[in-house]
């Protein structure tokens, strides 16, 4: 997944981009291949690119009053990103020393595939069985683990997979789960059907329980979903992200106790399982939050003004 904050300061273009690229073989160099040559296709030949938390931590920076160790959580759709920085004020200017970095491709898409696999791919067909050469087999669980990106159901009309759920659904014991099924992938529902689980994982944030609700046409997918469940269901995904957090200062050398501020950005940062994973580490006190888009874009542009680059810049591995 590339990252889209950008921004143009007096030392040329700036780009954010995540610690470490999601997917399931992510590749640095396609990814900055790929980032170079969107970007050249605006006109753009100069591009610096940015761990995009750094661009966070330059913006928190500006609140500071004195000397810090700042940990910045990102949490975008498809990585959660940290960076650990040391802050200093001299002579009313700001400077700064990026210690260490650690990043997963964890987070917001992953926690609404969790809803999907719980709540919804249940009533669209998983777990049901079908009948071939006189035998009864369960539906392969393959196709629903499209969920995990939206885009990812329309790409099934030209795989062959969409062909495939027809025939499952002919001789499916149930078929009217798996019609619901094809019924969003031929009419491209899975932006609309994210949205949904979207509003459930942000209710889910300022509640205990929240009405899980997707309409279309036929489909009509209720549940009553509680914040017990839904942590239940990503508990596997805040472990992982808890223990990039303590490779990111490993990597910078330092211990929790050395860090004076913690500043997180992004939707998925006020799960309160995530909040959690950092108020037991350095107490609620030491946490503060912003705006995802705001935060990373106005750093960038902040970062661009700077005199020495070569602290801030991300070279191609």
């Amino acid at each position: 997944m590339l990252a889209r904050r950008r921004s143009t300061g007096r030392n040329g273009s700036w780009s954010g981009r995540p610690v470490r690229f999601a997917g399931d073989n992510p590749d640095e160099a396609l990814a900055t291949q790929r980032y170079r040559a969107a970007f050249g296709q605006v006109g753009l030949r100069d591009e610096h690119h940015v761990y995009e938390p750094v661009g966070a931590a330059y913006f928190f920076a500006q609140r500071l009053q004195q000397d810090a160790v700042v940990l910045v959580g990102d949490f975008g759709g498809g990585t959660s990103d940290f960076s650990v920085i040391r802050f200093a004020r001299s002579g009313g200017r700001l400077s700064a020393q990026p210690l260490g970095h650690a990043g997963i491709g964890i987070a917001g898409d992953a926690f609404d595939y969790r809803i999907i696999d719980a709540v919804v791919s249940p009533q669209l067909g998983k777990g049901g069985h079908y009948e071939s050469f006189g035998k009864t087999l369960p539906i392969p669980k393959g196709y629903f683990s499209n969920f995990a990106r939206w885009n990812q159901l329309a790409m099934m009309k030209s795989s062959g997979e969409l062909k495939e759920l027809h025939e499952l659904a002919r001789l499916a014991g149930d078929p009217e789960p798996l019609h619901k099924f094809i019924e969003i992938v031929e009419n491209d529902l899975g932006f609309f059907l994210y949205r949904a689980v979207s509003r459930a994982k942000e209710a889910l944030s300022a509640q205990e329980r929240t009405e899980f609700h997707f309409h279309h046409s036929d489909i009509d997918i209720r549940q009553t979903v509680t914040r017990k469940d839904f942590e239940s269901w990503i508990r596997q995904d805040v472990e992982r992200i808890a223990g990039t957090v303590d490779e990111a200062l490993a990597n910078a050398g330092i211990s929790t106790a050395q860090v004076d501020q913690v500043f997180l950005t992004g939707g998925s940062s006020f799960i309160p399982a995530i909040q959690h994973v950092f108020a037991e580490r350095f107490g609620a006190n030491r946490i503060a939050s912003g705006d995802q888009f705001e935060s990373i874009a106005y750093g960038l542009a902040l970062i661009g003004q700077a005199d020495n680059l070569s602290d801030w810049v991300v070279r191609p591995g």
